[in-house]
């Protein structure tokens, strides 16, 4: 029976199709009425395969990115280009989308838990903790698991593991797609920075213009790149590499001025 069954990491698929139907019910206002998320791209969803589909993306915020995807992804696969009108696409929602997560992000607090719940790939960061830099061996669970999740159906990744713009693109993640040879989706976000604070659960600004651009297959040769070819891919494919700076280098700090200023000229009011 559908109420007993389970995914690949033994979560309910009844709990977690509540979970999605409720949290995306209570966020969808964050992207269609307190500020407006424009898509491009998204008719490349429906062409995809149902397994073995890993997106790369920036990353902004903790869980706003995440939860926004989730919107996308089933909206396109139920008809809808570009836009997450009618929220109906939720009735029946992918059940085998995971993303992935570091695991003191989301045991800080019950929502986290619940989002983890809700389809979290949680793993052990070898380059930060609490905080701190560290330097700790990568978990070879956590590699397997990702894989598990690739094996039965879509994975989220964002290949910096940081919300910080321009940081370095994280090695494993080439690690990943040359072992397992996904179809790679890169997608690049804007907007969520200025509109939700840093871990994307209060709403920090109204008006904010969200955009979120899915781009075609990442072009890769399996059989002749490199680690480092990969990297590099990724870094122009999510538009994190240093050429895509105004100014380079320029400090974090200066970045996010220009990125303030930048705000103001975007900043838009739409009645709901």
């Amino acid at each position: 029976m559908t109420l007993f069954k389970k995914d690949i990491f033994g979560k309910s698929l009844f709990l977690k199709k509540t979970l999605i139907r409720t949290l995306g019910l209570v966020s969808h206002r964050r992207y269609r009425g307190f500020n407006e998320l424009h898509i491009e791209g998204s008719e490349i969803i429906r062409d995809l395969p149902p397994t073995n589909v890993l997106f790369i993306s920036n990353h902004q915020t903790y869980f706003a990115d995440v939860a926004a995807m989730f919107h996308v992804f089933n909206a396109s696969l139920n008809g809808r280009v570009d836009n997450i009108k009618d929220i109906g696409y939720l009735y029946n929602p992918k059940l085998n989308i995971y993303f992935v997560a570091a695991k003191e992000t989301m045991r800080a607090g019950l929502l986290p838990k619940i989002m983890e719940y809700a389809g979290s790939i949680s793993i052990e960061r070898t380059w930060r903790e609490k905080g701190k830099d560290v330097n700790k061996q990568v978990k070879m669970s956590d590699i397997s698991n990702i894989t598990r999740a690739l094996n039965d159906g879509w994975v989220i990744t964002f290949p910096q593991g940081t919300t910080t713009p321009f940081k370095p693109i994280r090695r494993g993640t080439a690690h990943i797609i040359l072992k397992n040879k996904p179809i790679v989706i890169p997608i690049v976000i804007d907007g969520f920075r200025r509109s939700f604070d840093k871990k994307g659960l209060l709403i920090k600004k109204r008006g904010i213009l969200q955009s979120m651009v899915i781009k075609p297959p990442l072009e890769i040769d399996y059989e002749n790149d490199t680690v480092d070819d990969v990297v590099t891919k990724i870094e122009y494919a999510i538009e994190q590499h240093p050429s895509f700076l105004k100014v380079v280098p320029v400090p974090v700090e200066d970045y996010q001025k220009s990125e303030d200023e930048l705000n103001k000229k975007r900043e838009f009011w739409t009645n709901y």
